[in-house]
């Protein structure tokens, strides 16, 4: 079957216009969420002020580790404006990577700052050829605090059984990193990769402890990386969004299909369900079509028609 380009765009923008409530009001629940997690990643698109070439946006996304929900948001820019917006009222915990943006947007909010220590390892790892003795101090350090991890898994900790392990396993291992960092970091000259991630360490020192404060928290941001991933792949084959709008259309999807993969649904039999059911759905009940509130039982392989 041959359709033209403008054919199929037109059933993807109007298919989109159509989620857009939906997606609204996914927003507006993983806004509410108790703890989120939060990281940005580029996406070229087609701007129409520069013809023939591409500009980079940014797809911000947020993890809602608790609610088994991600949203995705497009931006044309990283600039500070799209977190600031997003977390305004915003009252909970939030976790980043550390990116200043962030900072600028909880200042003065009554949210709790949690720091990755995944980021922070990694800025050791990249020292470890400028300094393997320290960087390899502090690496080695770091494992522990995983292996305090791993073991809260393999024995099912609830929350507060991982709180109180980290409390008396974790706490001393950290007190020990901060030590040996402030001990050294006079000692290594200002501009080299270990004293950055010394100096990373250092001033996100309160972030980086804060995971102890409860046993829900993650030691890292990893969660929302791996959601980030499918669009990493899906760079690698569309190479673009076509403009603006399609961007943020992309945005949508990516959220709806995150989501679903969280909660174990098929994005297909989702989808279907929702094309067939969302116009007849009361804007009070458009909640329980989101794939984290939808009864899994209505997804019975519904199939699109005309």
């Amino acid at each position: 079957i041959n359709l033209s380009a403008s054919t199929v765009e037109n059933w993807i923008r109007l298919t989109s216009e159509l989620l857009e409530i939906l997606y609204k009001v996914h927003r507006q629940k993983v806004q509410q969420s108790l703890y989120l997690q939060m990281d940005e990643s580029p996406i070229q698109v087609m701007d129409r002020e520069t013809k023939g070439k591409t500009k980079k946006g940014y797809m911000w996304v947020s993890n809602a580790v608790i609610d088994l929900s991600v949203l995705f948001e497009y931006a044309p820019s990283r600039s500070h404006s799209l977190p600031k917006h997003f977390l305004d009222q915003y009252r909970g915990i939030l976790q980043t990577d550390g990116y200043a943006a962030y900072d600028v947007a909880i200042r003065e909010k009554k949210i709790l700052h949690i720091g990755c220590w995944a980021h922070a390892r990694r800025y050791f790892e990249k020292a470890l050829k400028n300094d393997k003795v320290h960087a390899t101090v502090v690496m080695l350090l770091i494992q522990e605090l995983y292996k305090v991890e791993q073991t809260s898994k393999e024995q099912n900790d609830t929350f507060e059984k991982r709180h109180q392990r980290r409390l008396k396993e974790s706490l001393p291992i950290l007190n020990q990193i901060g030590k040996y960092i402030a001990d050294h970091r006079k000692n290594v000259l200002p501009s080299s990769p270990i004293a950055i991630a010394f100096n990373y360490c250092m001033e996100r020192w309160d972030a980086l402890m804060n995971y102890l404060q409860n046993g829900m928290i993650e030691i890292d941001n990893n969660r929302v990386e791996n959601a980030i991933r499918p669009l990493a792949l899906g760079r690698k084959n569309y190479l673009f969004a076509g403009n603006h709008d399609f961007a943020q259309f992309t945005a949508i999807y990516y959220s709806f299909f995150a989501t679903c993969k969280l909660n174990d649904i098929n994005p297909y039999d989702w989808f279907a369900y929702v094309i067939e059911n969302i116009n007849e759905t009361k804007t009070s009940q458009l909640e329980n079509l989101l794939p984290q509130n939808i009864d899994k039982s209505l997804l019975v392989e519904t199939k699109l028609t005309d």
